[in-house]
């Protein structure tokens, strides 16, 4: 039952942190295509009241006019909207969710004593470890650096190196699943961080300012711009970090960090293709899709870097080889459920018998298998996230044989 409990937070949880998620990034998305787009407005009225730049648009059958003032219009509005809900809410689901999965349920999530022989303990408390310190590095960088000449490219490069280092790390410590979603959460605590306390706070300052008739300290708004501009930067970077999970080849590559590094940077260089393209638009410049062609260039190529190699038939079993290891090399023709039993008694049937029946399947007799052959293939052959961290070290050759028996059975029916 708890573990049924388990899995309904972990659904609910999840579907939550999705839907606020979708709604930080549209806005956050809608206001940087919104500041690149602006354009001089050309009624002297707009001028004279102070509006540096609008844009007209068409949506749901009606026309919008958006403005942006120089500071703030003359009288400040009473009522204002803040941003900031959707960011807040996406760190606490999430956050509630790396509990949920994670924390609860470290030894079984965090640990893989493949790549770190260490306690859940230990793990969890490193993985907070990674959240907090990542914040503090980046938040440093960027005010020690920012304000200098050329600061921007010097942060960019500076923060590049220390998420390749944390990708390094965290593959060295953490189960490679975990490992993933830990580089990405590092990030987007970071940017829910720069909401918290530089943008938000930087313009209720502002507020306060123009409120009290004081003069506005140009400073909040250039640290709220730089921050806003990094949290678009980090958006695909985190994005596909979170959806690795789903997919066992990319985090059980031989070097995984690299993997995961080369895809945030794919996702990054994405994403300025598109924000170059809202400035080319308006400056009447050609878009440079070149950043967008080597993000996709760089995505291809680990495609194929990291794509399974068709190898020869299996070499027979050295003599006096029995169970698994002798149901691996099976003579050449059709793989039998005889011979691929073998390989899911050993590998599989520790989580999935008639006593514990994770996800509620059962694999501990010929017919449970059967019925659940193409759950099997799923997750073993096709995605790989299946045995969990490869706790119980199947090797590529069972995950072929499998693959044989499913679509050897499959042609046959």
């Amino acid at each position: 039952m708890d573990a049924y409990v388990l899995d309904w937070a972990n659904l609910l949880l999840r579907w939550t942190h999705v839907i606020v998620a979708i709604a930080w990034i549209g806005s956050s998305f809608y206001f940087v295509f919104l500041d690149f787009s602006l354009k001089p407005p050309t009624d002297p009225a707009l001028r004279a009241k102070g509006v540096d730049g609008e844009l007209w648009a068409v949506h749901g059958g009606g026309f919008y006019n958006p403005q942006k003032y120089v500071v703030a219009p003359p009288a400040l509005p009473e009522h204002l909207h803040w941003f900031y809900w959707e960011s807040y809410w996406t760190w606490m689901s999430g956050f509630a969710l790396f509990v949920v999965l994670y924390l609860v349920n470290a030894d079984t999530f965090l640990v893989d004593r493949n790549v770190h022989d260490w306690s859940g303990f230990a793990a969890a408390a490193t993985s907070l470890v990674f959240l907090v310190g990542f914040w503090v590095a980046y938040d440093a960088i960027c005010r020690v650096f920012g304000p200098r000449r050329h600061g921007d490219l010097i942060v960019g490069a500076l923060v590049f190196a220390v998420v390749v280092l944390a990708a390094w790390l965290a593959c060295r410590l953490f189960a490679g699943r975990a490992a993933f979603l830990l580089t990405g959460a590092m990030l987007a605590t970071a940017m829910t961080a720069n909401v918290g306390h530089w943008i938000i706070p930087g313009q209720r300052k502002v507020v306060a300012q123009l409120r009290a008739g004081q003069p506005v300290d140009p400073v909040h708004g250039q640290r709220a711009k730089q921050r806003s501009v990094h949290n678009t930067y980090f958006t695909l970077p985190v994005l596909v970090a979170m959806l690795s999970n789903h997919y066992g080849w990319l985090y059980q590559a031989r070097h995984n960090w690299l993997v995961l590094v080369a895809l945030m940077l794919a996702g990054a260089l994405i994403r300025h293709a598109f924000v170059a393209r809202h400035k080319a638009k308006v400056a009447g410049r050609r878009v440079p899709w070149e950043y967008a062609g080597v993000g996709v260039a760089i995505i291809v190529a680990v495609g194929l870097a990291i794509a399974p190699r068709e190898s020869a038939e299996p070499a027979a079993p050295a003599a006096g080889a029995s169970g698994a290891a002798a149901a691996v090399a099976p003579a050449p023709g059709l793989v039998t459920l005889a011979q691929v039993q073998p390989v899911i008694e050993q590998r599989c049937v520790i989580c999935h018998n008639a006593t514990l029946h994770q996800k509620n399947v059962e694999l501990h007799t010929p017919e449970r298998i059967q019925a659940n052959a193409q759950l099997v293939y799923q997750q073993a052959v096709v995605l790989k996230t299946m045995p969990l961290n490869n706790a119980t070290q199947m090797t590529d050759a069972e995950r072929a044989l499998v693959k044989r028996w499913y679509e050897g059975s499959m042609r046959t029916r």
